[in-house]
């Protein structure tokens, strides 16, 4: 669905700040996966998020998406200079900030229009009564009581309910591709879980593909078909499905410090 081929990216290049935060990541990402994300700060993981969504363009390599054309043919586009305000229309993206994706100075109901029109496209809503049953009807899914709460502006909502609602209204816009990042970092425990609940519900009845990013080693055993490691700027394990029930924390850390030793001794062999 989308692919990366070769992407890397230098900042500072040619000078003593140089730093090559991507390094030939390929990258299949296919429709339906739900790929979580790991990797210790500075492995590249928001980089790579920044390239996917636009925010960024790489130094080198090629970004391609299955999408349709005009006539219903399928076909395969080049994306890798879509500015950022395009790849909105297909990519969302939640961050950890729970205040980042809602306006709060504007009414849950206006809130829910805006996503709506973004996901319908072509179509004009009208705010009426059929259109408010049906916010009422989504927003119930998030058991908070925010289906009775339309006229209420956002910042009066909690943490928890503003990025609850966050992930309600990026299904609702419905992205080819959902990036979460660390979105439940920020919250309680228990608005977090949640939040991740809703995020696995979501996920299975849409049909979404979806990465995630997490520092939470559990979340990232026990969500998604696939799992990605980050180490300096490289993808160091793409493990699948089958592969991934069987993991444990313990196994985890085991293969990264076999990996890192594996680089170490091929650093010693260059400098001899």
């Amino acid at each position: 669905m989308i692919k990366l081929e070769n992407i890397g990216i230098t900042f500072n290049a040619g000078t003593p700040d140089e730093n090559n935060a991507l390094k030939n990541i390929n990258l299949e990402i296919n429709k339906g996966d739900f790929i979580t994300v790991i990797g210790s700060n500075g492995a590249g993981k928001s980089t790579l998020y920044n390239i996917i969504a636009g925010t960024l363009y790489p130094t080198t390599g090629k970004i391609y998406m299955d999408t349709v054309d005009k006539k219903g043919n399928a076909v395969v586009r080049d994306i890798t200079r879509d500015a950022e305000y395009k790849r909105a229309s297909y990519i969302g993206r939640i961050f950890q900030n729970p205040l980042l994706g809602t306006a709060g100075k504007m009414s849950l109901e206006d809130n829910m229009m805006i996503c709506c029109k973004k996901g319908w496209k072509g179509l004009k809503i009208s705010l009426n009564r059929k259109q408010r049953e049906f916010f009422k009807s989504q927003l119930a899914q998030l058991d908070m009581g925010l289906e009775n709460r339309l006229n209420d502006n956002v910042d009066q909502f909690s943490g928890g309910q503003r990025q609850a609602l966050t992930l309600l209204m990026a299904v609702l816009s419905k992205p080819s591709l959902l990036l979460l990042d660390e979105h439940t970092a920020a919250l309680d425990p228990a608005n977090a879980a949640i939040v991740m609940e809703l995020t696995r519900k979501f996920a299975k009845e849409y049909n979404l593909t979806v990465m995630m990013v997490t520092h939470n080693m559990q979340h990232a055993l026990e969500y998604g078909n696939r799992l990605l490691m980050m180490d300096d700027g490289n993808i160091i394990m793409d493990i699948g499905e089958e592969e991934k029930a069987k993991l444990t924390l313990e196994e985890i850390h085991r293969r990264f410090k076999a990996i890192k030793k594996h680089d170490m001794t091929n650093d010693q062999m260059v400098l001899q």
